[in-house]
């Protein structure tokens, strides 16, 4: 673990990323969520929320439902979900997914479809 304080909410375990990071207090404007697994269909419910979410695929295959449409990513691409669009996404494997998710808002906000 790091030496931030602020850290040990989402990297408990310095060999994963995973968990959420929300601290408005830090003045960042945003809050992030990381993704590691290696669960097929690993992935949340449609949901939307007030503002963008920007989608950064580090390693794997994920199969993306944004305001209807599919859209299949891979290590390296970025995709963002609009304010208040339904989205979605399932981790198609069969290398683990890892993503950031980068929520422009310094607290989470979801609504859940």
């Amino acid at each position: 673990m790091g030496s931030n304080p602020i850290e040990a909410d989402w990297r408990a375990d310095p060999a994963r990323w995973h968990g959420e990071w929300a601290h408005p207090e830090t003045g960042s404007g945003v809050s992030i969520i990381f993704n590691e697994t290696d669960k097929l269909g690993f992935g949340p419910a449609l949901h939307s929320h007030p503002y963008a979410e920007t989608f950064i695929v580090r390693s794997g295959c994920v199969r993306f439902e944004v305001d209807g449409l599919e859209i299949i990513a891979t290590a390296g691409d970025i995709l963002v979900a609009p304010p208040n669009a339904p989205h979605r996404f399932e981790n198609l494997g069969p290398d683990r997914l890892e993503m950031i998710d980068i929520h422009a808002n310094p607290d989470f906000v979801t609504t859940w479809l």
